[in-house]
C-alpha cells in the first residue's frame, strides 16, 4: 500500500499538469486577441485623447490596420509560457484545497467556493510576473515587427525596476484580487450548478450542458472581478506621466479611477473580457475534464 500511494499521487498530479496545460494552451490561442483588445480599453484614461478607441469594432480595425494581424497576438508568449504551470497550480491546488476543506464544517457548496478562492490566490503568485510582461507588450502600439520580444521586455523591467513590487511583481495585490475572486465564483458556480443539473445520457446534450454552465461561470466571474482587472492593467501598464507613479496599489487605483473617470471606468474592457472568458472559461473546463478523463482511462 505504501508503494502504491506515491505513484497514485504522482499520476494524479501528472494528469492535472497535462490536462491543465492543454486546457490553458487551447484557451489562450483561441481567445488572446480579445485579451489584447480588453487591455487596450482598460489602459485608456478617457478625455479627448485622439489615440483613444471609440468602440470595440474601431479597436479591432485600428489594430489590424496599424499593427497587422499579429498585433492581436502581442504578449502571447508570456501567457503560453505560464499556462502549463498556471493551470497545473489552478486545478491541482483546487483539488487539494477541496479535500482539505471537506474536513471542515463548511457546507459542500461553500467549500467549493473557498477552494476556488485558495487556488486563485496561489495561481496569482505564479502568474503575476508573466502578466507584467504581457501587459507591457500589449500596451505597445508599434508594429508587431518593431516590438521587443517577451524576453527583452522582461529583461528591461528587471534592469530598470528589479524583481519586486515595483518591477516584475508590480500589481501583485490586484492580481491576487482578480484571480481570487474569479476562481472563487468560477469553480463554486460551475461545480455547484453542474451537480444540481442532472447529466444527460446523450453525449451532445451532455457536452452542451457542461459548456453552458462553464459559459455562465466565466461570464459571471468576469463581471464581478473586472474592477481588479482594470486596476491591474493601470498599475502594470504605462503610467500617464513617465517617471511618475500615479497608480500604486489596488484599492488606491480603483478609488482614483472612480474619482477621475466615474464608476463605469472600473468596467472598461468588460465586453471583450466576457467575449474571451465566457466561452474561454467553458473551453478550459471542458478541455480539462475531457483530457483528464482520457488520461485516467488510457494512462
Amino acid at each position: 500500500m505504501s508503494g502504491t500511494r506515491p505513484r497514485s499521487m504522482l499520476r494524479e498530479a501528472s494528469h492535472q499538469i497535462i490536462a491543465g496545460g492543454s486546457a490553458g494552451l487551447v484557451e489562450i490561442c483561441l481567445m488572446h486577441p480579445l485579451d489584447v483588445v480588453k487591455t487596450r480599453f482598460q489602459i485608456q484614461r478617457g478625455g479627448a485623447d485622439p489615440s483613444s478607441y471609440r468602440s470595440l469594432s474601431d479597436c479591432f480595425r485600428t489594430v489590424l490596420r496599424t499593427e497587422g494581424f499579429f498585433g492581436f497576438y502581442k504578449g502571447i508568449l508570456p501567457p503560453i509560457l505560464a499556462e502549463t504551470p498556471k493551470r497545473a497550480v489552478k486545478f491541482f491546488t483546487f483539488e487539494q484545497y477541496k479535500k482539505l476543506l471537506a474536513l471542515t464544517p463548511l457546507s459542500p457548496g461553500l467549500a467549493l467556493s473557498a477552494a476556488g478562492l485558495g487556488s486563485g490566490l496561489t495561481e496569482a503568485v505564479v502568474v503575476n510576473p508573466f502578466e507584467v510582461v504581457k501587459v507591457g507588450l500589449q500596451a505597445n502600439r508599434d508594429s508587431f515587427k518593431e516590438q521587443p520580444s517577451a524576453f527583452a521586455q522582461a529583461r528591461r523591467i528587471i534592469q530598470v525596476d528589479g524583481w519586486g513590487l515595483r518591477g516584475l511583481n508590480k500589481g501583485l495585490t490586484s492580481t491576487l484580487g482578480r484571480h481570487g475572486v474569479f476562481n472563487m465564483i468560477y469553480f463554486g458556480f460551475y461545480f455547484n450548478v453542474k451537480d444540481a443539473v442532472p447529466p444527460s445520457p446523450d453525449a451532445t446534450l451532455e457536452f452542451l450542458r457542461k459548456f453552458t454552465i462553464g459559459l455562465l461561470s466565466g461570464t459571471i466571474s468576469s463581471c464581478v472581478n473586472i474592477p481588479f482587472d482594470v486596476a491591474k492593467s493601470r498599475i502594470q501598464g504605462p503610467q500617464p506621466q513617465p517617471g511618475q507613479i500615479k497608480y500604486r496599489t489596488c484599492l488606491q487605483t480603483m478609488a482614483l479611477v472612480y474619482r477621475e473617470e466615474g464608476f463605469l471606468a472600473l468596467y472598461k474592457g468588460l465586453v471583450p473580457k466576457i467575449m474571451r472568458l465566457g466561452p474561454g472559461g467553458a473551453v478550459m473546463l471542458l478541455v480539462y475534464e475531457y483530457m483528464s478523463g482520457w488520461l485516467q482511462t488510457h494512462w
